[in-house]
């Protein structure tokens, strides 16, 4: 078996998603959880007028996600806790040499490292009910990981971030050598590039520890997006700036030096809890479009649409609100998991 995760710019069988239920992460306000079930909604809305959408429900909010989304998206029941589909869901990965098999990789999750507040017995299982309901192979992991911690181009190259994969909360034995061992085992890549952080928000209580997809992504080999804090008084400005710097001098798997695009972030720096971490970034590719971020930021939204536009040539970008999704800890990319299209298939 040669397993290779396909860039996201591949030919999508149908996008996964997960519909959030009551918990630490929606919250207890009943106004906001409205929010996040209108910005779930939307944002699987947005994806169907691309590609098929499967939705992960559970039991408890069946009733209201048949009223909400209708005939529009395929509903599959299961217990959940945490609903972050990148995250708790498998990674899809195909094998070259036999085309019509689909792996789907079920990476060790625990909540992020295994914070106090993080529940995760229930997500822990949806690799593998996700897996079988796609009909793919499943490829076990001993690493604890998850989907938005990982970026790759199609090609060999993945970006992950130092404070996630070798996290003591996540994978305390691991080393490089020994991450990158199961990186080529699982999703085929070659060259990984440790990105030295995340973005600054992404280390409190309620942070990922440094997911790569608010900060980077591949629209193709040997380009790559990069989150662009302009304000010097956000701490992500300097956070930027290193990044960049330690960008310019990486190669991707080819031995070429990367095109990079500054993608700006949207002029608000702060809410009610602090410096935001809000990025373009954290898109999501689907079948001939871009599924965007806004941020009711007019001009920074509409100049990230057009940078998209133009790092995916011939895609329609669509841009989605998704405060109430960011304010809880992510974005589209984070509350999505792309199915790739096996050789030789036809579209369902």
């Amino acid at each position: 078996m040669s397993w290779r995760m396909p860039a996201e710019t591949a030919d999508h069988e149908r996008t996964w998603m997960a519909f959030p239920r009551p918990g630490t992460t929606l919250g207890d306000d009943a106004a906001s959880a409205e929010e996040a079930y209108a910005a779930w909604t939307a944002v699987a809305r947005a994806v169907a007028e691309f590609e098929p959408v499967t939705m992960v429900v559970d039991p408890c909010e069946m009733d209201r996600v048949r009223n909400l989304l209708g005939g529009d998206v395929e509903l599959l029941d299961a217990p959940l806790d945490e609903f972050w589909m990148r995250d708790v869901g498998p990674t899809f990965v195909v094998d070259d040499e036999r085309p019509g098999v689909l792996g789907a990789v079920d990476w060790i999750f625990n909540g992020w490292g295994a914070p106090e507040w993080a529940e995760w017995d229930k997500s822990a299982k949806i690799g593998a009910f996700v897996a079988e309901a796609a009909g793919a192979e499943r490829v076990p992991s001993l690493l604890v990981n998850e989907g938005g911690a990982i970026h790759v181009d199609g090609a060999g190259t993945v970006l992950i971030t130092e404070t996630v994969q070798l996290d003591p909360g996540r994978n305390p034995y691991a080393t490089r050598e020994l991450v990158e061992a199961e990186l080529a085992r699982t999703i085929g890549t070659t060259k990984t590039i440790w990105l030295p952080r995340g973005l600054t928000r992404d280390y409190e209580d309620f942070g990922t520890r440094g997911h790569v997809d608010m900060v980077a992504t591949l629209p193709e080999p040997g380009r790559l997006l990069l989150h662009h804090q302009t304000n010097p008084e956000h701490p992500d400005f300097e956070a930027s700036r290193t990044l960049r710097e330690f960008l310019s001098g990486q190669t991707d798997a080819a031995g070429k030096p990367f095109d990079i695009v500054d993608v700006p972030a949207p002029s608000q720096l702060r809410d009610d809890e602090g410096f935001v971490d809000w990025s373009y970034v954290n898109h999501l590719v689907v079948n001939g479009g871009v599924i965007a971020c806004g941020y009711d930021d007019g001009p920074a939204d509409a100049r990230a649409a057009e940078i998209l536009a133009h790092a995916y040539p011939g895609r329609r970008v669509v841009t989605v609100p998704i405060r109430p999704v960011i304010d809880r800890g992510g974005a589209i990319h984070c509350i999505t998991q792309q199915q790739p299209r096996l050789t030789g298939v036809a579209a369902s």
